[in-house]
């Protein structure tokens, strides 16, 4: 069995102290789902491009802010935790903490 990725590993221990939080596994991707709702992806060598990446739903405008301030990073836990609380419901939303 091959050893999963430090990476998705990390990321999965981040997302699944959400609550009703799983976890889809498709080869090396990940999708993460708040009910049937997808809040996070993992993409690892997407469709051969060589980048590992973490894809979620963000505010208007606050991608391009975070491009602009580390264009060379595009990963911060707390844009999992926001995008969590985009796409659940309200109910479970409330009960995650999100640290400036």
């Amino acid at each position: 069995m091959k050893k999963e990725d430090r990476r998705l590993v990390r990321l999965t221990k981040i997302c699944m102290v959400f609550p009703e939080t799983s976890r889809n596994t498709h080869g090396s991707h990940a999708g993460f789902l708040v009910r049937k709702k997808t809040f996070g992806y993992f993409l690892n060598n997407h469709h051969g491009d060589g980048i590992v990446a973490v894809t979620c739903k963000v505010f208007p405008g606050d991608n391009t802010a975070l491009i602009a301030a580390q264009p060379e990073r595009f990963y911060m836990p707390e844009l999992v935790a926001c995008s969590y609380r985009l796409v659940a419901p309200k109910r479970l939303a409330a009960m995650v903490k999100v640290e400036a």
